[in-house]
């Protein structure tokens, strides 16, 4: 990929796409990683004297401004993070009214545009909004690797009509996903979990015939053990997806883990009533909402020999503090781990290693989701492609 070091910055506008789809709650900034995670490129194109223009999408807008999806919370907190002022742009991105708000944008200075969703073009990869973007700077850099996967126009579609670079989280993201496709060092086990199997097919059927243990978790555990003839209660599943588990539990019968026993509920709430039960013998109307202290502890032993290591997606309904403890023992032991490389990857999984407040002892944190996951898929990134 070209890089910064590739482009000429001084005095021009640079126009940056950023990745600030981040969780607001009551109009405040609930975790800053990928607002700080875009730190390092903007302080250098300021640095070397250019003008910053920052743009990025938040939530799903329906096609137009909506108040729940501006990006007025980061403001905030992208300034304090800065040390600087931002110039927030309230227009719609493509319109002649932002293009006028930053006509007199000097050297040194920093705005952030309003959330490019609002512009009905910006999924469809519409060229007229792309050339409207792309007529705000002088040159582009894409630092959104959580938007990679997408073609649009604020990632590829600007990327083609001006001089262009990936931003150093772009660059460190590639880098360091890629090493866990290209020779990792074992051994490589992988830990998958959250709600749904139908979402993490792709990555586990890419990275099973490379890995030495996959250890399942989260609501995707209970289709597996479905299809294996047990009994889940009310537990989540996917029924239609139950022959696949099954052909998966049959070719890598050596490398698939499931939890032994699970902490389940009587409802799902924070408060439900629980108790410790073998996670194929849940009684009816009951529910698995955590992996149970045995898995905890089988999952850490099965950790303590690796030397790669990818996590994505929590245990269990970690959200909720009763239900947050095998979330936090895998957080712990990933964390733990001495000369390890590890990798912490999608967005419920670095909310965890936030929570648990181990994130500064893991190797990489990808701010990617979705992109981090097609990547390991094997998959062409829209934005990396033209990053080349």
């Amino acid at each position: 990929m070209k890089t910064l070091k590739d482009l000429e910055v001084k005095n021009k506008r640079v126009l940056v796409r950023v990745d600030y789809n981040v969780p607001i709650k009551d109009g405040v900034v609930q975790d800053a990683t990928r607002v700080d995670a875009s730190l390092p490129t903007i302080d250098t194109l300021l640095d070397e004297g250019a003008a910053v223009i920052l743009m990025s999408h938040l939530g799903r807008p329906k096609g137009g401004p909506e108040d729940k999806y501006r990006l007025a919370p980061v403001v905030e907190v992208l300034a304090a993070l800065l040390q600087r002022d931002v110039r927030y742009v309230r227009d719609n991105p493509g319109s002649p009214e932002a293009a006028e708000a930053l006509s007199d944008l000097k050297p040194g200075e920093v705005a952030l545009l309003e959330n490019v969703r609002f512009e009905p073009g910006e999924e469809k990869n519409d060229p007229e909004l792309a050339r409207r973007l792309a007529a705000l700077g002088d040159a582009f850099v894409l630092d959104a690797f959580g938007s990679a996967h997408r073609a649009h126009a604020s990632v590829s579609g600007v990327a083609a009509l001006l001089p262009h670079a990936a931003g150093f989280l772009m660059e460190k993201e590639v880098r360091a996903l890629g090493r866990l496709l290209e020779s990792p060092e074992r051994p490589y086990v992988v830990i998958v979990g959250g709600a749904k199997v139908s979402d993490k097919i792709k990555v586990i059927e890419n990275l099973l015939p490379r890995v030495d243990k996959l250890l399942i978790g989260g609501g995707m555990a209970y289709t597996f053990v479905k299809a294996r003839g047990g009994r889940i209660g009310e537990s989540i599943h996917e029924d239609d997806q139950l022959d696949l588990a099954r052909r998966l539990m049959e070719e890598f019968a050596g490398k698939i883990e499931l939890p032994t026993d699970v902490v389940a509920a009587d409802r799902f709430a924070e408060d439900a009533d629980t108790k410790v039960v073998p996670i194929d013998e849940i009684p009816d109307g009951w529910q698995g909402l955590d992996i149970g202290p045995a898995t905890r502890e089988r999952y850490a032993a099965a950790l303590q020999d690796a030397k790669t290591v990818f996590w994505n997606g929590p245990m269990g309904v970690f959200e909720f503090e009763k239900f947050a403890g095998g979330t936090n023992a895998v957080a712990a032991a990933v964390a733990g781990l001495e000369g390890a490389y590890t990798v912490i990857g999608g967005g419920d999984s670095v909310s965890a290693i936030n929570r648990s407040g181990q994130a500064d002892r893991v190797s990489h944190i990808s701010t990617g989701g979705g992109a981090s996951l097609e990547l390991l898929e094997g998959q062409a990134l829209p934005g990396v492609e033209a990053m080349k």
